[in-house]
């Protein structure tokens, strides 16, 4: 695994377009696993902004989301579609019937999750798999559990995750209590792995996570074994990495 203190929130941003963007200059026609939430939309902008100077282009690139709530509509303003339309497939060149979101209005959960593990499998796999660190080491929507989920599945949401993504809704009450998530399974099948990480509240997972022991408890510490692995956080994550 490469561990990297970036130099600023801004540099990590750039360093982790950087590493999308040769992945797609090498295989244009790859296949990415794409995560929302606070910490992507700058890498989200320098890839908007580098496709407008005509420096990548994104038409033949396949992409999968890692989740998205169960019972949210595509077009909700909370939605992970709607996040992804708003930060980038609207923006760039991107073929958005090759772009995947779990189908979070549909409530047959068994249906969703294999359709969704079949796609994948038909699109060859995904290539590089981008990633989040949630603030109890959840990654996807991949809470601390006794074993590690193997495939796409429906997942309760912790207390602590709802809270912190009660943010974004009107109210506590609003947020969906249930979520459709790739499994670790599938994310360690990804060729390769990119985590992006920001904050000072995020120092002490990411200790946890990456330089402490491995255990289904702190999801993302199963990363430690993936083959081809980076992970690039702000100084204020990397705190207490040095």
């Amino acid at each position: 695994m490469e561990f990297i203190i970036a130099e600023s929130t801004e540099d990590m941003s750039r360093r982790a377009a950087d590493r999308i963007a040769s992945f797609v200059e090498a295989d244009p026609s790859c296949v990415l696993g794409l995560a929302t939430g606070t910490t992507p939309i700058g890498l989200y902008a320098c890839l908007v902004d580098d496709c407008a100077q005509g420096k990548i282009s994104f038409a033949d690139v396949t992409t999968f989301n890692l989740d998205e709530y169960r019972g949210l509509d595509p077009e909700h303003d909370q939605s992970y579609r709607y996040f992804m339309k708003k930060h980038l497939f609207d923006h760039v060149d991107i073929d958005q019937a090759r772009t995947h979101v779990p189908e979070g209005s549909n409530p047959d959960a068994e249906a969703v999750c294999a359709a969704y593990e079949q796609a994948i499998e038909e699109a060859g796999g995904i290539d590089l798999q981008l990633l989040g660190l949630g603030p109890n080491g959840h990654i996807g929507f991949n809470e601390p559990e006794d074993t590690f989920p193997k495939a796409t599945h429906c997942v309760d949401l912790t207390e602590s995750t709802i809270q912190a993504n009660s943010r974004l809704f009107d109210r506590v009450e609003d947020v969906p209590r249930q979520a459709y998530t790739m499994g670790i399974g599938t994310i360690m099948a990804a060729r390769s792995v990119l985590v992006v990480v920001e904050g000072s509240h995020k120092a002490e997972i990411v200790k946890k996570a990456f330089f402490g022991p491995v255990t289904p408890e702190v999801p993302a510490s199963i990363l430690q074994f993936h083959p081809d692995a980076t992970v690039i956080v702000d100084p204020a994550a990397g705190a207490l990495c040095k």
